[in-house]
């Protein structure tokens, strides 16, 4: 049935064109509602040192709902403004928890996160591993995850995350009847904590770097803010026209804006910031992808990046869907060579 209804989408709407990347950007942006948003009365929660990291827990407010809450991570005695990167938590199923799933704080993992970072991270908080290769690395809660969560009723992690996958579609319903989207909410809370973390003295260069959801918020900031200079993308990269047979209803609906296939596919949007650096690491063994879908991806971003070869890098893992340590490590080694040359 879908494959006949894609046929007459293709016919009727023109679905997946390939617009220039400037111009893809601009109408995907609108299409998505994206929220223009800020980091209003930023606080300081409490500070920490940890070793030769030191820490700190943020809040501010978007203007609506729960205060966003942060770290922000850095070498402890480090002198002199440092690249920065946002590091963007995943979705996991995993909604009691946010920036937690990727970042110690100064009272260390809660326990319900080690199964997801065994799992998905090779066991550990890459974004102190990140930070203490020289960066100052900022963790944002997103709407929806950890601080920014719904009053669903349930005050538990186990329970919460059962009550809040099924309530997912409910936020995404009301975004669209407010003229945006699940996807353009949540990609103005990340353009929001990004610029906070440009406007920092300490903070030079920022990138960012995200896996599955956060690797979906990573390529959204990556195209819509010009000042993101490098963007690492980790098991989140397949054409949508690949994934129409069993792997659309496996993803968030973050993924799914509705205009976003009347201009372009999904590798399209990921590549519309083409020449600024790009590393997408796709893992091979990936139940949420197919590895046709990968491919094809790859190749559409080559496309887009035939003018300036040397900025995309493509990383094939032999793994299942995971940013593990070797991932982390390439991405750390590639966002140095971006940020701090």
């Amino acid at each position: 049935m879908f494959a006949e209804l894609a046929g007459i989408t293709a016919a009727q709407f023109g679905v997946y064109p390939s617009l220039p990347g400037p111009e893809l950007r601009s109408a995907a942006r609108a299409a998505l509602g994206v929220l223009d948003l800020s980091a209003q009365d930023v606080r300081v929660e409490r500070s920490w040192t940890d070793g030769d990291l030191a820490g700190e827990e943020l809040s501010w407010s978007v203007g609506f709902g729960p205060r966003t809450h942060a770290y922000l991570l850095r070498p402890r005695d480090a002198a002199g403004p440092l690249p920065g990167v946002v590091a963007l938590h995943c979705h996991g199923g995993m909604k009691w928890f946010g920036k937690e799933k990727i970042a110690d704080g100064p009272s260390g993992p809660p326990p319900e996160i080690q199964s997801v970072r065994d799992r998905l991270y090779g066991g550990r908080a890459y974004a102190n591993e990140l930070a203490g290769r020289g960066f100052a690395v900022l963790v944002p809660d997103v709407l929806t995850w950890g601080s920014r969560r719904f009053p669903l009723g349930v005050d538990e992690p186990g329970p919460y995350d059962a009550a809040a996958k099924e309530h997912e579609h409910v936020v995404a319903k009301h975004c669209a009847a407010l003229g945006t989207s699940f996807a353009g909410v949540t990609a103005g809370e990340d353009l929001a904590a990004a610029a906070y973390l440009r406007s920092r003295p300490d903070v030079g260069p920022v990138g960012c770097v995200g896996l599955s959801g956060g690797g979906l918020r990573a390529a959204l900031l990556g195209a819509f803010d010009p000042d993101i200079r490098a963007v690492v993308v980790a098991a989140m990269v397949s054409s949508f026209r690949d994934m129409l047979d069993g792997y659309v209803e496996k993803h968030t609906w973050m993924l799914w804006p509705s205009e976003l296939p009347r201009l372009g596919d999904w590798p399209d949007l990921v590549a519309a910031r083409a020449p600024e650096p790009l590393m997408v690491q796709y893992a091979l063994r990936d139940r949420l992808f197919p590895e046709p879908g990968m491919r094809r991806a790859h190749a559409m971003i080559e496309e887009r990046y035939r003018e300036a070869p040397d900025a995309y890098e493509a990383v094939w893992a032999d793994v299942p869907h995971s940013f593990d340590v070797p991932m982390q490590e390439r991405a750390f080694d590639w966002l140095a060579r971006h940020l701090k040359d």
